[in-house]
């Protein structure tokens, strides 16, 4: 005996102080849609987080406990992403324009009377359900595409959908890690010139030399991508900003004493810098890193162009230098122990406990040591 197929028509939370409302609601829209109710806005949210067949929010404004502009607050401020994404429709009722214009702006979708009729309202809230569901395949369909098309064609490196896809998983284990990671925004200076005075396909032409000096030039665990003709992204895993300034430096280095000619006239390229990293820098994933990023490419361009620029401003050889002699002051440290020049050692003790004071955190956090962490950084500072 064949087995029937049952349709699994969508669900909605009805959230009204009102039981003649409710009911009114149900009668209206329960032939195409499944229905569960709750007399106010917080027996709602509770329903929210308990039933997740829950689809889309109906809800009155005015109601007890919590009402519809706190519920579509807590919706769209809601840490699990099928909630703050659910369509939420007002009941509308006799509210002013004013609350209204607060309930959009918090985040509400659309409004239906409640003297609406049966094939309107089921039409929107089907119209919604439709678009919601819309979204939701596009988001699957582009965490696909990053994982499956990794290399553009045309330029070779990474698609930038990949490139913030593998980013935000970077990012993850740096923090679980406690690690580094840098990003580099490099942008050719003047490349709307280059492509008046020479037209589109020389700019092209050097926008593919810098890209294969920069593939040529990273690490195998770092990953670039192309963000538009003239700009390109490096992301670079456990490297701190003294590595990326110092990379960063070298490139510079070499794009000024790169020269291309076209019809016996000599070319000559800069280009600007901005650096980035998670241990200086307040961001909550890769693309916010790439925008600190391309604004300090910004500040160097209004400054003239052939720049770095990193969180403490300008980059230069004495600030890269600056940078090393931190980074080895641990390994001359112990060499000097070891010869017994400990007074050597005490002239650069501040330089050493900046050196270390990530592992000393690390440290008190995990085994809760005692260290004095905040004596020692104002030792540091001095």
């Amino acid at each position: 005996m064949a087995e029937e197929e049952t349709e699994v028509l969508p669900k909605i939370l009805i959230v009204d102080d009102s039981r003649m409302v409710r009911a009114s609601l149900s009668k209206q829209i329960r032939h195409r849609f499944r229905i569960r109710e709750e007399a106010d806005g917080e027996a709602g949210w509770g329903a929210l987080l308990v039933d997740p067949e829950i689809q889309l929010v109906l809800t009155d404004l005015g109601m007890p406990r919590l009402d519809g502009f706190e519920l579509l607050e807590r919706i769209r401020a809601a840490k699990v992403q099928r909630i703050q994404e659910m369509p939420v429709v007002i009941i509308s009722g006799d509210e002013d324009d004013v609350a209204r214009e607060r309930a959009l702006k918090l985040g509400a979708n659309d409004f239906v009377s409640k003297g609406a009729g049966c094939a309107e309202m089921t039409a929107r809230l089907e119209s919604l359900l439709s678009l919601a569901d819309t979204k939701r395949n596009l988001a699957v369909s582009r965490g696909t595409l990053a994982t499956q098309n990794l290399v553009d064609p045309v330029s070779g490196l990474a698609t930038p959908a990949y490139f913030n896809h593998n980013g935000e998983q970077q990012l993850a284990q740096a923090r679980r890690h406690q690690l580094a990671l840098s990003v580099m925004v490099v942008e050719i200076d003047h490349y709307d010139q280059l492509v008046e005075w020479h037209g589109s396909r020389i700019a092209e032409l050097i926008a593919n030399k810098l890209a294969k000096i920069l593939a040529a030039r990273v690490r195998k665990e770092d990953t670039i991508t192309q963000l538009s003709g003239a700009c390109f992204a490096v992301l670079s895993p456990s490297t701190a900003l003294s590595g990326c300034c110092a990379f960063a430096l070298r490139l510079q280095k070499a794009m000024e004493k790169l020269v291309m000619t076209y019809r016996e006239e000599r070319i000559r390229i800069s280009v600007t810098i901005g650096i980035a990293g998670s241990e200086a820098d307040s961001a909550e994933s890769v693309e916010d890193l790439i925008a600190i990023a391309q604004e300090r490419v910004r500040r160097g361009l209004a400054a003239g162009g052939n720049r770095i620029v990193s969180e403490g401003g300008e980059v230069d050889v004495k600030v890269v230098e600056s940078y090393m002699a931190h980074m080895i002051s641990i390994d001359q440290a112990l060499l000097q122990l070891r010869v017994g020049a400990a007074e050597d050692v005490m002239e650069r003790l501040p330089d050493v406990i900046a050196a270390v004071m990530p592992l000393l955190e690390l440290l008190e956090e995990r085994l809760h040591f005692g260290i004095p962490l905040g004596e020692l950084e104002n030792y540091s500072r001095r």
